[in-house]
């Protein structure tokens, strides 16, 4: 297949570009590269060096033989060139991951919650009007969260994507098939729900081929094929923006920084690895739904833990300290998580869980480019209310990093 992946200079974006094409596809990357300038804007880098894209694909082709084409597009506000290129290419399949990710960030200011929406929603908003007006016949595939869900104990499992309810009429009791309820807990979670609406939308109007994942918090760095050459390595976040808490954790563990437990740590998180993500992609891709039905939505993660329990997990395994701070998220205590992913199972896909060995492979990668970490950006200081920025002032001396568990 010919596939344009949206975003592909990005942290699923690049090792998702880079296992399709070593399963023989043509892959083409659409990126602003934003997730570049945003590291600028924030004064902090990937813990992993990265080559710019260009170099990238170059090495990937010696090392393969296989072509990755970069073309430098802002989605968001480049509409005309975006309907121009999918008209001349005529891709098979499009992979969206070309959003702003991260909750933290779009919580940051005013000014950053007005640019996730507009940045996101425009994205995906521009993308599937082109797909309407070039008349491409292209699976859309989306990487979307569990965050669109919420975090709320209802004590029952999460389906994938739709919920059957019951409703009173004059005539009694009749089912109907609705989208499960969000309840986003960020800005970037509700542009998230947002997309759901469009894809509903699109697909029921307009026939178009649409699957939207799901997709649990990622951890690792490592795919088989970043492992090729060093210079194919992954980005790894690790600051209080862009870090997710697992890789954050062990970040934190090999520089000997306490591992930051916000709250009661009794939030409980869906997870899915690096490589897991990439092949749902691919089984995704090899499932699609026919022109005319409903958008086709998948749970993508593995596993789910409470962020206290991976602390002490990743301390017992280290000898990290635990430190245990404000929550700067207005989100409940404690949830309990329990989420359907029969679909992914049953197209075959055979879930990397949390294991020593890998958790040790992440830890030798935060080890090897300790030198690159700014420990001042690793407290996680962006707040949902203006309340909880005073309880979580910035100050990279707290006493409660130097505390123990």
């Amino acid at each position: 297949m010919k596939i344009a992946v949206l975003g592909g200079d990005g942290f699923c974006g690049w090792p998702t570009s880079l296992h399709l094409s070593d399963a023989g596809h043509e892959v083409h990357i659409i990126d602003n590269l934003s997730r570049r300038w945003i590291d600028t804007e924030l004064g902090v880098q990937s813990l992993t060096p990265m080559d710019s894209i260009q170099e990238r694909c170059r090495i990937w082709k010696r090392e393969t033989g296989r072509s990755i084409r970069f073309h430098l597009l802002d989605l968001a506000g480049e509409y005309q060139r975006l309907k121009q290129w999918l008209e001349a290419e005529k891709p098979d399949a499009i992979i969206h991951f070309a959003e702003q990710r991260a909750a933290p960030y779009s919580m940051k200011s005013d000014r950053h919650k007005v640019y996730t929406v507009n940045n996101n929603v425009n994205a995906t908003h521009n993308l599937l009007t082109a797909m309407v007006e070039t008349g491409i016949d292209a699976h859309l595939v989306h990487l979307g969260t569990m965050g669109v869900y919420g975090y709320s104990s209802v004590g029952a499992p999460i389906p994938e994507g739709y919920l059957d309810v019951e409703i009173d009429t004059p005539d009694g009791k009749k089912g109907q098939e609705i989208l499960y309820p969000t309840r986003p807990g960020s800005v970037y979670h509700m542009t998230k729900s947002l997309d759901q609406i469009l894809f509903q939308f699109y697909a029921q109007n307009d026939g178009l081929r649409i699957t939207d994942l799901h997709q649990g918090i990622v951890w690792g760095t490592h795919t088989d094929q970043t492992r090729r050459d060093p210079q194919l390595i992954n980005r790894f976040d690790y600051d209080g923006d862009y870090g997710t808490v697992l890789n954050r954790f062990l970040i934190q563990a090999a520089i000997g920084y306490p591992l930051t437990v916000h709250g009661t740590g009794g939030q409980t998180r869906a997870f899915i690895h690096i490589q897991d993500s990439v092949r749902c992609i691919e089984l995704a891709l090899g499932d699609a739904p026919a022109a005319g039905e409903r958008v086709k939505i998948f749970n993508q993660m593995t596993e789910t833990h409470r962020v206290r329990d991976l602390a002490e997990m990743v301390a017992g395994l280290t000898g990290a300290k635990i430190a245990w701070l404000p929550n700067p998220r207005k989100e409940a205590a404690e949830n309990d998580l329990i989420v359907k992913n029969d679909q992914f199972m049953a197209l075959g896909l055979n879930p990397t869980t949390l294991e020593a060995g890998l958790l040790d492979e992440v830890v030798e990668v935060a080890r090897k480019f300790a030198h690159r970490i700014d420990r001042s950006r690793v407290p996680a200081v962006s707040a949902w209310t203006r309340e909880l920025a005073a309880e979580v002032e910035a100050d990279p001396e707290d006493p409660r990093l130097k505390s123990v568990s």
